[in-house]
């Protein structure tokens, strides 16, 4: 078909070249933008940095968020109280304090390091005990109630 025949089609539609190369723009970026809402719902979901997960609030070590034993000494594990993500910490052996892994910034989801917390998307950094070691963020991650029950982190006051 030459370039006259599909300008002569496309018109015979009712509708101009311009109307179809626009309409069908705005489809091609409705599609795209489907497609990046996706990645983002799957990539703000969690995560733990390398350092291993647990389940949700009753998932996990017999009923709770996950064993003492899982969690780095020095270190924290991703998981997640009432489908929020949180991350165990394990400052010193045995004491477990959980935080909010949501960043103080712009709400990314915070995630476990070598000896820190990483915010993937804009680089704050903070600390084990939550106080942040490298803006953009303001503040630091706000405390999650847990306690430990034989061995095993259990959500809330104990």
């Amino acid at each position: 078909m030459t370039s006259t025949e599909q300008t002569e089609t496309v018109e015979a539609s009712g509708l101009s070249r311009r109307d179809l190369l626009v309409r069908g723009g705005a489809v091609g970026l409705g599609v795209a933008a489907v497609g990046v809402l996706a990645a983002c719902g799957a990539s703000s979901s969690g995560g733990s940095g390398g350092s291993g997960g647990a389940g949700g609030s009753g998932g996990g070590a017999a009923g709770g968020l996950a064993k003492v034993s899982d969690i780095p000494v020095g270190g924290a594990l991703a998981t997640k109280v009432d489908g929020k993500p949180v991350l165990l910490v394990q400052q010193t052996a045995g004491t477990v304090t959980a935080l909010s892994a949501i960043c103080t910034h712009q709400g990314c989801t915070v995630m476990a390091a070598k000896s820190d917390l990483e915010c993937p998307c804009h680089g704050s950094v903070f600390a084990l005990d939550g106080s942040v070691k490298q803006g953009p963020a303001p503040s630091p991650l706000p405390p999650v109630d847990v306690h430990v029950v034989n061995g095993t982190v259990m959500a809330g006051k104990g």
